[in-house]
């Protein structure tokens, strides 16, 4: 700890929601990432939950804004806004500036990485460094990243999914691809639109996509059916449907092939010797994605190698992302 200094923190920036692990305290914050906006004044009027509420609701003077898009930054003023309001929430009063790690994807290219810093720093850290999600995540899931045995990782968030195999404290072979939460969500949308003519919004998508999506057709017949509310596309009144559950796991069939997809891309780029202690140890998943039911046994199924949820999936990343603050000399 640095005396009476702020304490660092880490930030997983994500693209559905923003975690804050404070250092001595764990995580200390856990909101929306979402902002509500004047438009005719260009005034933030809330942030996080309570714009969260916001979306869909708003009249035509407020809009809800996700700053981040694909786990970068769509939208720098109002990301910059967004960070100074967290950074500002989880930190004690006259604690002064403090170091601040957010984690970016695996795939973001130099200019996204500085627009993340430059964010960082304009909404009030003292420095800002940036740490990859799947090697972020690999720490919070208590794999052994410094050891000389490969581990494999696969985090699913809202915007990307990141599938990583890491040695000796680096990345060996990586993919990052834009199929994750969000895409979970468009996919259900755009099935319930052309198989039931009804118009659902965001919320009830994901709401859908928590209650009864799965990653299996078959396994999902076992589940019961969800009353889903929107508007009929025939006659635009409101109206309630039945969704069965194996047709919101048939919506989201392409976005889970993708992922495994991408997990065999991965695994085939790695040499012989990680291939040997993935299959040893099996994959981790990590991130809100990674709590789709029976997405462990479809993945297993398809690479032949064993897979399991890290303990706490949503917070693996802010958790990585605060513990490597432990070592932020070495990144200075």
């Amino acid at each position: 700890m640095f005396g009476f200094g702020a304490k660092n923190i880490g930030i997983d920036l994500g693209t559905a929601n923003t975690i804050v692990y404070s250092e001595g305290k764990g995580i200390v914050l856990r909101e929306p990432s979402v902002v509500a906006k004047n438009t005719k004044t260009d005034e933030i009027v809330s942030v996080g939950s309570e714009a969260r509420a916001m979306i869909g609701r708003t009249p035509a003077s407020i809009v809800a804004i996700r700053p981040m898009k694909d786990g970068v930054i769509a939208d720098y003023d109002t990301t910059v806004s967004m960070m100074k309001y967290y950074i500002e929430k989880s930190l004690e009063p006259h604690s002064g500036r403090p170091d601040v790690m957010v984690c970016v994807p695996s795939g973001v290219t130099e200019v996204e990485k500085r627009a993340v810093i430059d964010a960082t720093k304009v909404a009030g850290a003292k420095d800002a460094y940036v740490i990859e999600e799947p090697f972020a995540a690999a720490i919070g899931a208590g794999l052994p990243v410094m050891d000389p045995t490969g581990s494999m990782v696969v985090d699913i968030g809202g915007g990307t999914t990141d599938v990583a195999t890491i040695s000796l404290g680096g990345i060996v072979s990586s993919r990052s691809i834009r199929m994750a939460g969000d895409k979970l969500d468009e996919a259900i949308i755009a099935y319930v639109r052309s198989h039931y003519n009804l118009l659902i919004g965001e919320r009830t998508a994901e709401q859908l996509k928590i209650d009864v999506a799965s990653a299996s057709v078959e396994a999902a017949k076992e589940l019961e059916s969800q009353s889903v509310r929107g508007r009929d596309l025939v006659t635009g009144l409101p109206q309630t449907v039945e969704i069965k559950p194996e047709d919101v796991a048939t919506a989201i069939q392409e976005v889970v092939q993708a992922i495994i997809t991408a997990i065999k891309e991965t695994l085939e780029e790695t040499s012989p010797e990680i291939a040997a202690d993935v299959i040893d140890h099996g994959i981790v998943l990590t991130g809100g994605g990674a709590q789709l039911r029976h997405l462990p046994e479809v993945i297993s199924e398809a690479t032949k190698v064993p897979v399991f949820v890290a303990s706490e999936p949503l917070d693996c990343v802010a958790i990585g992302t605060g513990e490597s603050l432990k070592n932020i000399d070495v990144m200075k």
